[in-house]
């Protein structure tokens, strides 16, 4: 096979996660105005984890902390075969088009309502409904990129650090470990910054509700991120084996 062929054999895999990266961001933005209760979903009491004061925690999420543990785990796969600088464009045009997809939902809350598609529901106002769901304020939309920038760009930093350091953890074998620090030390600055910035900064949260909301959210982004390792590796598979394929 040609160089040529591997060439586009790489710029189609790039393509394709690339794709895969900022649809899964972008839709983490979206759904995130939902906030779920992760014990009543699985049907089992809530948590009541000890904190501090007398106060407990309980698995109350938004809806976007589903899709960043595979955000996170994408990054991991691109810098692996397109090193820190493939990290860096896909997490530039993520947020370009994260920023757009905003600004878009921004302007169309403020297109007036045909009455009758208001009146197609006679229970609740469907035009308040939708532009509370898609109307975030510009404070949640500076702390989710800023958070979303700085928590990629020192993911695929560690990752690419223990890569280089640890000569025996390379290859397939040694990227659960690569992957799982990079996350776990990534994902502690993001749980924490879209709040501090979002509502504790710009907002009106006590330090305690961030550091309550944030410790809930990391527990749970670090806990599927130990349950997607086995995707990381069949992920890593079939990548391996198409190139190999491009190769012959």
């Amino acid at each position: 096979m040609t160089s040529k062929s591997i060439s586009k054999a790489k710029s189609n895999l790039f393509f394709i996660l690339s794709g895969i990266f900022i649809a899964n961001a972008v839709i983490a933005e979206i759904i995130g105005v939902k906030l779920f209760s992760f014990e009543k979903t699985l049907g089992i009491p809530a948590a009541q984890l000890p904190w501090w004061n007398g106060n407990t925690l309980d698995f109350n999420l938004s809806a976007g902390v589903m899709l960043w543990p595979l955000v996170f785990i994408l990054s991991d796969i691109i810098n692996e075969y397109f090193g820190t600088e493939g990290v860096k464009k896909v997490t530039y045009f993520g947020v370009i088009i994260i920023a757009y997809t905003s600004m878009v939902l921004s302007g169309v809350n403020t297109l007036q309502p045909a009455d009758f598609w208001v009146q197609t529901r006679t229970d609740f106002n469907i035009n308040t409904a939708f532009t509370a769901l898609f109307g975030q304020s510009i404070h949640i939309i500076i702390g989710s990129i800023i958070a979303f920038i700085t928590s990629q760009l020192l993911d695929a930093s560690i990752f690419q650090f223990i890569k280089k350091r640890a000569a025996n953890t390379n290859g397939s074998k040694g990227i659960w470990l690569r992957a799982t620090l990079s996350t776990a030390i990534s994902q502690l600055i993001d749980s924490y910054l879209i709040l501090l910035i979002a509502f504790y900064w710009l907002g009106n949260w006590p330090i305690e509700q961030v550091l309550q909301v944030g410790t809930v959210q990391y527990i749970y982004k670090m806990g599927m991120t130990i349950v997607l390792i086995p995707l990381l590796y069949i992920v890593h598979a079939i990548i391996d084996n198409y190139l190999a394929k491009a190769e012959e």
